[in-house]
This record gives C-alpha cells, sequence and structure tokens, in this order.
C-alpha cells in the first residue's frame, strides 16, 4: 500500500508538499499539484481517514442517531418501532449527506449519553437525532454538544437546538376539517402502539393536540386508538370503538403498519370505503395509492425532511446556520376515501 512518502518520491517533492496538496491549506503552484495529483492517482493512494480528520479537524462524518430500543429481556425491537418509517427519513439523509461531501455514522444507542459520546470523542462532525420525545433525555447533552447538533422532531423545549420536522398538529387540523366539513361529527384516530404513547413521542402527541383541538371547535367526538400493527390487536382495539350504537363514522390512520390490517379489519365488518365509513391515511402515496380502494392521504415528507437535517447540519458547520425550527405543513390528497356519513 503506498506511503504520503511513496507519493512524494514519486512526485519530486517533499512530503510535506503532498500533504499540503490534500489538505489544501497552503498554495501549491498548479504544476506541481497536477505532478502530485498524478502521483497519487498512479499509485493508488489513500490518504489514512484518521490523519486527514487530525490534519482538518474534521472528520466528514455526521452522527445519525435513531435509538432502536429492545424489548427488555431480548433482541427484539420494541413493538412501536417502525424500521420502515425511519428508512424513510434515512434515504433522504444519506444520499444529501453524501452529495455534500459526508459519511453518515448509524448510532442505535438508546443511551441518553449516547450523543455525549459522540462529540466529547470527535466521532462526527455534526449530529442528527430522530425519534425525539417530548420531554428527550437526550437533549441536555445534545445541547452541550461541540458540534452542531439537528432534531428530526420539536421536543416540548428544544433547548437552543435546530429543528425540522412535518407540521403534525397542522396535519391533524386539516384532517378533522376536511372530515367535519363533510359532515362527521365522530371520528377516530388509529394511532401507534400503546407504548409510543407512554413514551411522549412527540409527534403522535401533536398529532392528538391538532386533532383533539379542532375537534373541539368544530363539535366532533374524537376517540384515540392506539394499537400494535396485528391484524389481531388492530380487531381488538377498533372493536372498542365501533361496535357500538354511535360509532366513529370516519378512521385517520396515522399507522402505516397497521394499516393493511385497518382495512382488513373494515372487510371482515363487510363495511364499504366511503359509504359506510371514511378513511385518511397518514402515509406515504406509495402506500395510499396500492391499497385496495386508493386512500386519500396526509404526506409526511420523510426523505424533504431528512434532506433538510443534512443543510442545516452544513449550514450550521459552515457558520451560517442560526438556531431555528422549520416544520413542513401538511397537504391532503383527495383520493375518494371520504364521504358524508351513512345516514
Amino acid at each position: 500500500m503506498a506511503t504520503i512518502d511513496d507519493v512524494a518520491r514519486h512526485a519530486g517533492v517533499a512530503a510535506s508538499t503532498v500533504s499540503y496538496v490534500l489538505s489544501g491549506k497552503r498554495s501549491i503552484s498548479a504544476a506541481t499539484r497536477t505532478r502530485v495529483e498524478a502521483a497519487i492517482s498512479e499509485l493508488g493512494y489513500h490518504p489514512h481517514a484518521g490523519a486527514r480528520a487530525l490534519a482538518s479537524a474534521r472528520t466528514q462524518v455526521m452522527a445519525l442517531m435513531v435509538p432502536l430500543p429492545l424489548t427488555p429481556g431480548t433482541s427484539m425491537l420494541r413493538p412501536e418501532v417502525d424500521v420502515n418509517v425511519l428508512m424513510q427519513f434515512v434515504a433522504g439523509i444519506a444520499p444529501r449527506a453524501r452529495v455534500q461531501g459526508y459519511d453518515v455514522l448509524l448510532v442505535t444507542d438508546d443511551d441518553p449519553a449516547a450523543g455525549q459520546r459522540l462529540w466529547a470523542g470527535s466521532t462526527a462532525d455534526a449530529i442528527i437525532a430522530m425519534s425525539v420525545q417530548t420531554d428527550d433525555p437526550r437533549i441536555d447533552h445534545l445541547a452541550r454538544a461541540k458540534v452542531p447538533a439537528i432534531l428530526i422532531g420539536l421536543p416540548a423545549d428544544p433547548h437552543g437546538l435546530s429543528c425540522v420536522d412535518f407540521d403534525f398538529e397542522d396535519a391533524g387540523r386539516l384532517a378533522v376539517r376536511h372530515l367535519a366539513g363533510r359532515g362527521h361529527r365522530r371520528i377516530a384516530l388509529v394511532g401507534p402502539p400503546p407504548t409510543t404513547f407512554e413514551r411522549r413521542m412527540s409527534f403522535v402527541e401533536r398529532m392528538v393536540r391538532g386533532l383533539a383541538q379542532t375537534a373541539s371547535a368544530c363539535d366532533v367526538r374524537l376517540d384515540v386508538i392506539p394499537t400494535a400493527a396485528r391484524r389481531d390487536a388492530v380487531a381488538a382495539s377498533m372493536s372498542e370503538v365501533l361496535d357500538v350504537a354511535d360509532r366513529p363514522t370516519a378512521l385517520v390512520v396515522h399507522h402505516e403498519a397497521a394499516l393493511p390490517s385497518v382495512l382488513d379489519v373494515l372487510r371482515d365488518r363487510n363495511w364499504r370505503i366511503p359509504e359506510d365509513i371514511s378513511v385518511i391515511a397518514v402515509a406515504p402515496p406509495s402506500i395510499a395509492e396500492q391499497q385496495a380502494a386508493p386512500l386519500s392521504s396526509i404526506e409526511v415528507p420523510a426523505h424533504a425532511i431528512g434532506a433538510t437535517a443534512v443543510d442545516m447540519a452544513v449550514a450550521a458547520l459552515s457558520g451560517a446556520g442560526v438556531p431555528e425550527t422549520r416544520l413542513v405543513r401538511a397537504g391532503l390528497t383527495d383520493r375518494a376515501s371520504t364521504a358524508a356519513p351513512p345516514a
């Protein structure tokens, strides 16, 4: 394997000149730079990442904190963890980071101090934290970080950190206004598992707040149905509110993994969409459109939010960023899965 000294000998320059060409810390003549770059190419030289980081004080790495808590006593993820949803954000983060010249280090530890270990060990130039709780124990550690930290989510107190997320409150308001405008007076949210509510995940609390406040203003009764994704769990959870005389006439499904089971339960009851019950899915268009009955939907633009988090981190690293909160407003695509409630 070629070394920096090999490159220097091949190009007829000092090793320090090769280092300056690589780091850009000093001006090198065009002719000398060309010789050095040719020698690097011919010898297949690759600078040592650790040495380069020490020289530049940059690692060209962004740490992505995606806590994946395990069920106690097992090696299985807790039931509220929806890896497919998380990967939608990662699919927006990784390509944008690569374009910006950064690798992404995935950190799945759910220890609140994991962020402090990252910046204290100079492991990454910036940190992006996902799965934010309303009172997130990681925030104190990240607020003290000596590197920029960006939150995908909105805690109750960001402690001066920049945040980017979907406006879940706005989504809740939009869903209720849409359904109330068609005459519905009792609706239900089919939401994530109970553990998601217990952990006070920011996104679900904001969604419920938007739904509840607008339902109250529109004289609409709201039921909240937490459920696991399994079909039996969905059926049991939904029966508690559907098996009554004054049942909800519309559902807002904010649980991608459970959506197929929700539709199965409705089919088992021989309920038609939207004649017997209206449905709005909070899901990507690819999921809402692929159902047997295409569903009206509110999309969480995960790719765009992930890419924006990277851009905010890069701006902070350049000194151009200031602490801010960016919320992406909700939009509803009507695919005719909502109508007036049954008579």
